[in-house]
């Protein structure tokens, strides 16, 4: 039977089905994680942890140790390791918020001298970030059933987390089995996709992690050389700024310039700059290619692009999660046209 549209038409409008069919299961998705955002966090969160964490149990797993057990000492190990660093890096804050906000003041104060009415913006800024941080702390006094609500919530979610890692760690064989079960013809494409997503976490999770901690050293190290105030507490807002690609550094990077040229003056402030564009050049192309160069890389566009919507979403927690969810996509993007390319030929020659 002749149709009425030619070819390229049809498959134009084919295609552009599929991508209304995805456009909204995505919206539906997203619409379900923002209505379930305390039972969706929990996952998400476990799922990085898992990712961070798979190469100790595999290692444990490969010492004989039992899977339950495995799946504990490596819960136990992270609960150590998030504990203390997070000790660190809040008492490092509590300790130099004060000192950074000065001098951040300071600097916005001295630029409004020579720049005026964008310095006089920064010095509002600076000076309305501290009035926040005062008005959340009184409210946060004042208020204390919706304090200890938000707290509760909070450490529900944290030990519900803890606990999916725990499971995802040792009953991710069961998974696959399910998996295999109910789509026994799909089953291994699915796994394999699964698996391709879950190495771009997991590989984002682990390079972000070493990066971030060598940034914050060197960082830290330079700032101390240079005798500026609160150098601990900028190089803990350098480590947890590294988890949000390309915008978190510029921010921790900018506001360690700041402080330096505050209280130290500006040519403190320029090697100040030297230290932190050094370790950047360092950062993109020294430790990028050679801790993430098995990772799925993604063009700088598409990761401030996924930053912007997962701001929008769930603010810095959906910035947090943006990119390595993005990089979960991407994988499983790459996973199903490698199937398909190495499908079509054998079909057409079965044709």
């Amino acid at each position: 039977m002749q149709t009425l549209l030619p070819t390229p038409v049809r498959k134009l409008a084919a295609w552009c089905i599929v991508a209304l069919l995805l456009a909204t299961v995505a919206g539906l998705g997203i619409w379900l994680c923002i209505t379930l955002k305390t039972a969706v966090t929990p996952v998400l969160l476990a799922l990085l942890g898992t990712a961070l964490l798979g190469p100790l149990y595999r290692r444990l797993l490969a010492m004989k140790v039992n899977k339950s057990l495995a799946a504990g000492l490596t819960c136990a190990a992270v609960l150590v390791v998030v504990g203390g660093a997070g000790y660190i890096v809040v008492s490092a804050l509590i300790d130099t918020g004060d000192q950074i906000v000065s001098s951040l003041r300071e600097s916005a104060r001295s630029l409004a001298e020579h720049f005026g009415a964008a310095g006089a913006t920064l010095d509002d800024l600076a000076k309305n970030s501290k009035d926040l941080l005062s008005k959340f702390g009184s409210t946060a006094a004042s208020g204390v059933i919706s304090g200890v609500s938000v707290v509760g919530e909070m450490i529900a979610m944290a030990v519900l987390a803890l606990l999916l890692v725990f499971f995802f760690l040792r009953d991710s064989g069961r998974a696959v089995a399910a998996l295999h079960a109910l789509a026994p013809r799909r089953g291994r494409a699915l796994e394999q996709m699964g698996h391709t997503a879950f190495e771009a976490i997991e590989g984002f999770m682990r390079g972000t992690t070493l990066i971030a901690l060598i940034d914050a050293l060197c960082i830290t190290v330079g700032l101390l050389v240079l005798d500026v105030p609160g150098a601990v507490g900028l190089g803990a807002l350098v480590f947890v700024g590294a988890y949000i690609p390309y915008l978190g550094a510029f921010i921790s990077g900018a506001v360690a310039v700041l402080v330096a040229i505050a209280d130290r003056g500006f040519a403190i402030g320029l090697w100040a700059l030297g230290v932190v564009l050094a370790v950047q050049v360092l950062e993109g192309h020294v430790l990028q290619p050679m801790i993430q160069s098995r990772t799925v890389q993604m063009h700088p566009a598409v990761v401030m692009l996924a930053i912007t919507a997962g701001a929008s979403v769930a603010g810095i927690l959906g910035m947090l999660l943006a990119v390595p969810l993005t990089a979960a996509a991407f994988g499983i993007f790459s996973e199903l046209r490698r199937h398909y390319a190495g499908t079509a030929p054998s079909e057409s020659s079965a044709d």
